[in-house]
Formats: C-alpha cells, structure tokens, sequence
C-alpha cells in the first residue's frame, strides 16, 4: 500500500511538471476579465491511462511575507460557475484574501519567509480537451496538482 501511494505521489509530481498554462487554447467563449481581475488558463496534457483515474487540485492565494513559524491560510476558494450557452465550466475566486494565522511565539531573529498562501483546495475532474479557466484578483495566483488514482482498488476488511 505504501509502494502504490509513493508511485502514485511521484506521478502526481512529474504530471505536474507536464502541465502548463497555454494561450493556444480557444477561450472565446469564456468571457473577458472584469476590471480588477485576471483570467488565468491552464492546458492539461492528455494522460496515457484512463483520464477518469486523474483529478486536478486548484488553489487560489499569494505569495506573501510570513514568519516562517506559524501556519498561514487565506479566506479563499474556488467556486464553479456554468458557462451559459456553451455548458462549460468555469471557476471564480471567493473570498476576500484576508489572511489568518495561528499565534505561536517567533523566536527573536527569526528571518521572514515568503511563501505561497492559499485558502480552501477545490477538487476538479480532468479533462484534457478543455482548458481550466480561473478568474481571480489582480495580484492572486492559482496553482494546481494533479493527482492519480492506482490502478487497482484495495479491499475493505471487517472491523
């Protein structure tokens, strides 16, 4: 079971590598950022299994100075909205990027850190024919992972 999780969790990282956003894609249909956002398009490479057994993670944050110590969150998510006419998919930034965090003590001399702080995850079903189309604020980013299922499912035993 570990063995298949390691395989699984290294294929998620190499497929990651893959992955890129793309302007090639045709996102006409998909409406223009409104003022004060950006629409960012991500163009996932078609996979050599059955592209059921994949998912994409979206995350929607910043990069931002932190302490380095305690654990970060934004108040964001991400939010699927129908494209109307065309029945695609579409995903829009909630929340308002306030940033909560827990309280321990820093310790005196302790170097800001800047790291990537994201809110709530949003799961996604992969499709390799249709690009990924995120609106969020100016100065947001989206950054994603794809995950893969083994390729065999494992039994359930009494408790």
């Amino acid at each position: 079971m570990i063995t298949r999780l390691s395989k699984t969790v290294v294929l998620a990282t190499l497929l990651t590598g893959l992955a890129g956003a793309s302007s090639d894609f045709d996102v006409t249909p998909f409406p223009d950022a409104e003022a004060g956002m950006i629409r960012l398009v991500i163009v996932l490479p078609e996979m050599p299994r059955a592209e059921p057994n994949y998912s994409v993670e979206l995350l929607a944050g910043k990069t931002i100075a932190t302490d380095g110590v305690n654990q970060v969150r934004m108040d964001t998510g991400l939010e699927a909205r129908n494209l109307e006419g065309w029945g695609y998919t579409y995903y829009q930034m909630t929340g308002s990027g306030r940033v909560a965090s827990t309280l321990m003590a820093v310790p005196e001399g302790t170097p800001e850190v800047h790291r990537f702080v994201g809110g709530s995850p949003l799961m996604v079903r992969y499709n390799s024919r249709l690009p990924l189309v995120v609106y969020v604020p100016e100065g947001f980013e989206v950054r994603y992972r794809i995950w893969a299922a083994a390729d065999d499912y494992l039994v359930a035993g009494p408790g």
